[in-house]
Parts: structure tokens; C-alpha cells; sequence
């Protein structure tokens, strides 16, 4: 199976916690693994996330640093924990599906996935993707600011590319030689439905008539 079919749109690992509060701290911390963060990129990467529907007081230099040190404080292996690997599998959900030409979106949440895919591929984000543990923690971010826009559009998708797959491989051809709109992964979704709901009255009823008794005692 597709491992994209398990991207998920939910998430158990958190990130790090003064992310999601005002920042008090000091000001003076910057560094994350030696690498410095320039205020202008901060302040640029901040930019995005108010177009991507951030409405918190921005980041601070001081404040994502004190987020990578705690995320390398919880790992000791040189991977990204899970809080941003779990953040990535949401990122690869939405690239192929920005990427997919047959999926049509039903609403503007294209514009806010490419955002996404964008910064994603970028050699200029704010944070270098080759410093360990922490080098995807801006993606991660950038994703988790604009989910609320998204989720409901990328499981949609993901349960379009599963119902694609399944009859695609009904009718013994290749997924990517399958033709398979928006309105027929609507139409396969109700006749699901309609089955389902079938089957729950089959479970929660009987199609034998009640019993009635043939014998009566004089």
C-alpha cells in the first residue's frame, strides 16, 4: 500500500511547547546547532505564516531556538523526532497532491498547499534542512500554521487516491493510465456509504419475521 494513504491528519507528537505561548525569554539566544538565525529571516519567515492564517504575536530569533534545543534535548539519535517527522508525512500528502492533475480542488486551499510545497523545496527557508534533528522544525511549523485551511481538502484527497487505486486495480490497469475524477470518487464515496448503512441494518435487524407461535393448548 501507498504509504501516503497513512499521512496523517491527525498528530500525537507535539512540538515544542513555547511555540504556542507568548515569548519571555531573553532575547539573546539565536544559534540552533551552529547555525544563526538572522532576525530579517525571521522576520520574512513570519511573513508567511501570516499569509498562511497566523494570527499570534510573531516569532522570535530567541524563541525557535529555545524550540530546536528542546527538540535535540528529547532526541538522542541524529533523525528529527517525531513531532517533525510525523509534520513531514503532512507536507508529502499535500505535494502530491498539489502534484496530481486529476484531482480537481473544491475550493482555493491550492493556493495555500503550493505555499506550502514551496517552502517545503526551497534552498532559502529559515532553517537549513541539513542540521540534524532539527533541520525540517520551520517546515513543520509552516504546516501546522496552515492545517486548519487544509485538512479537510488533503482527506478528501487521500481517500480520492485510495478509491482510485481500488478500482483501477478492479479493472486490471495502471493507476497512472486511470482516469478518475472528482465526481466519480464522489459517486464510488456514496455507494460506500449507501453500503455501509446497509450492512448496520442487516447487523441491528433481522429479515426473518418475528415468531409467532403455531400451537395453542385448550
Amino acid at each position: 500500500m501507498n504509504a501516503i494513504y497513512s499521512a496523517p491528519t491527525s498528530l500525537s507528537a507535539a512540538l515544542p511547547s513555547i511555540l504556542d505561548a507568548p515569548f519571555e525569554g531573553s532575547g539573546r539566544r539565536h544559534n540552533i546547532n551552529g547555525f544563526d538565525l538572522r532576525n530579517a529571516d525571521v522576520d520574512r519567515f513570519n511573513g508567511l505564516l501570516a499569509r498562511l492564517g497566523r494570527t499570534q504575536t510573531p516569532f522570535e530569533a530567541d524563541q525557535l531556538a529555545s524550540a530546536a534545543r528542546e527538540l535535540c534535548d528529547r532526541s538522542i539519535h541524529d533523525f528529527s523526532p517525531p513531532s517533525i517527522r510525523q509534520r513531514l508525512r503532512r507536507i508529502a500528502a499535500v505535494e502530491q497532491m498539489v502534484g496530481d492533475a486529476q484531482w480537481e480542488p473544491a475550493n482555493d486551499s491550492v493556493h495555500t498547499a503550493q505555499l506550502i510545497v514551496d517552502y517545503a523545496r526551497s534552498r532559502d527557508d529559515l532553517i537549513p534542512d541539513w542540521l540534524p534533528k532539527v533541520g525540517r522544525l520551520d517546515d513543520a511549523i509552516v504546516v501546522d500554521t496552515a492545517w486548519p485551511r487544509l485538512v479537510t481538502e488533503v482527506e478528501d484527497y487521500l481517500d480520492y487516491v485510495r478509491l482510485r487505486s481500488m478500482e483501477a486495480q478492479r479493472r486490471g490497469c495502471a493507476v497512472a493510465a486511470f482516469e478518475f475524477s472528482r465526481k466519480d470518487w464522489e459517486q464510488m464515496r456514496y455507494e460506500e456509504a449507501v453500503y455501509a448503512e446497509h450492512e448496520r441494518q442487516i447487523r441491528e435487524s433481522s429479515y426473518l419475521p418475528n415468531s409467532v407461535s403455531v400451537f395453542r393448548v385448550h
